[in-house]
């Protein structure tokens, strides 16, 4: 039986803990590369499998202590701030204009991007501690889905206008920024944890 109220609560929590994630950058930035129901297919393949593995490792994370977990979280935001300051700029009119759209391609290209982005996320252990709290594996695995597809589907769509309007560059320096203070909060749990 799924817990409307379990649902509900997960879905906000993570819905607006992946806002200002990296995987909401990637969202923009391949909503502005690619047709963005292709996107959405490969990014949505690639949370639900997120979000099945969270739910099951549930119990297991509960085990961490809190200040490993945090301490981690503030790594890999730190980490992907990096990774979106020192990467070449690349050439708009590329990105605007990608030589391939096939389905497989674009699909392909949003699911690998996002495997391999969310995995050990703030999202992804957030659910974990959720589905272990709840102990209502179905009830938070359908909320943090919808929670997460809600964010891409945002993320998608405003890619394609954001990018008719604001550099990709500017786009980029700013969630690095968020990504940095999103990092900097995370190890500062860890240490005052």
């Amino acid at each position: 039986m799924i817990s409307i109220t379990v649902t509900a609560l997960v879905f906000g929590v993570i819905f607006l803990a992946e806002l200002p994630d990296k995987t909401a950058l990637a969202g923009l930035v391949l909503g502005a590369r690619y047709r963005a129901s292709y996107v959405f297919v490969g990014v949505a393949a690639a949370f639900l499998l997120h979000v099945v593995l969270a739910v099951a490792a549930g119990s297991v994370l509960t085990l961490l202590p809190q200040r490993i977990v945090h301490a981690l979280t503030g790594l890999l935001f730190i980490g992907g701030a990096a990774v979106l300051l020192l990467k070449k700029d690349d050439d708009e009119e590329e990105i605007r204009k990608p030589a391939d759209q096939s389905f497989w391609k674009v699909a392909g290209t949003g699911f690998t991007l996002i495997l391999v982005a969310e995995f050990g996320d703030l999202t992804q252990i957030m659910t974990a501690n959720l589905a272990a709290r709840y102990d209502d594996a179905l009830s938070v695995g359908l909320g943090a889905v919808l929670g997460l597809w809600a964010v891409a589907g945002l993320g998608i769509v405003g890619g394609q206008a954001l990018m008719r309007r604001v550099p990709l560059r500017l786009i980029t320096k700013v969630a690095a920024v968020l990504m940095l203070g999103l990092g900097a909060w995370s190890l500062y749990e860890a240490v005052a944890g």
